[in-house]
């Protein structure tokens, strides 16, 4: 049987929510919601989905300040909004967000499902030029999958994913920190750069299987992936 194809739903209407969660359930998705767009980020940020439909008008948070939010970590998820604004200048926001497809309320569960397959196909065709080899390491960026020869493959969170991608797209060669601080961070202050720290500890604990493949810190200016 093939994966599920994991999907984060932002809808702030917990009856409608309910019926398109369970819908896509029986169609065989996997799908986490939440009522907000707070957590819709919190989420984000804390697991591995492959696809969001994210609700234009929620509280805390409203959708398209979710989307600019992700867009700054992750150029390459697919994104759709779902929304009763039916105002052309609302769409072309959307899209200049970096949404990859619009549906409006009300909308059919056929036409959704057919939205979300059209957008993880497109993304799937560009999979060969997103796989990497790291000595004995495979690492898939689009699933967001780190393995080690025969070993089960790791899930990596959306921020170590991008982090590794960017190290692994230019190794053996110095990534300014600065940059990719205010790239996947959208700060370079203090407590951005310990989070960045934090986060290539992960990844060197990860990739401790292999000595031929290491992130230097060079410092003062940033890391270098040794491969």
């Amino acid at each position: 049987m093939a994966d599920k194809i994991h999907i984060l739903f932002a809808e702030d209407e917990p009856a409608l929510g309910q019926i398109v969660k369970e819908s896509l359930e029986t169609r065989d998705f996997a799908v986490e919601l939440v009522f907000n767009g707070e957590q819709a980020l919190n989420r984000f940020e804390k697991s591995t989905h492959q696809l969001l439909v994210l609700d234009v008008m929620m509280p805390k948070i409203d959708g398209f300040t979710v989307a600019k939010k992700i867009r700054e970590v992750d150029e390459t998820i697919p994104i759709i909004f779902l929304t009763a604004k039916v105002r052309t200048k609302d769409v072309v926001e959307g899209f200049s967000i970096g949404c990859n497809d619009y549906l409006k309320k009300p909308f059919s569960m056929e036409e959704l499902i057919v939205r979300i397959h059209n957008l993880i196909g497109r993304k799937a065709l560009d999979q060969r030029t997103n796989q990497f080899c790291m000595g004995g390491y495979q690492f898939d960026f689009p699933k967001q999958t780190l393995q080690y020869k025969d070993e089960e493959a790791m899930l990596l969170t959306h921020r170590e994913a991008h982090l590794l991608f960017h190290l692994v797209k230019n190794k053996n060669k110095l990534l300014d920190r600065s940059l990719i601080l205010k790239k996947l961070w959208g700060d370079d202050d203090f407590f951005s750069t310990r989070s960045m720290d934090v986060f290539i500890s992960k990844l060197r604990k990860k990739l401790a299987k292999d000595d031929s493949v290491y992130i230097l810190n060079v410092r003062g200016f940033g890391y270098k992936l040794i491969c």
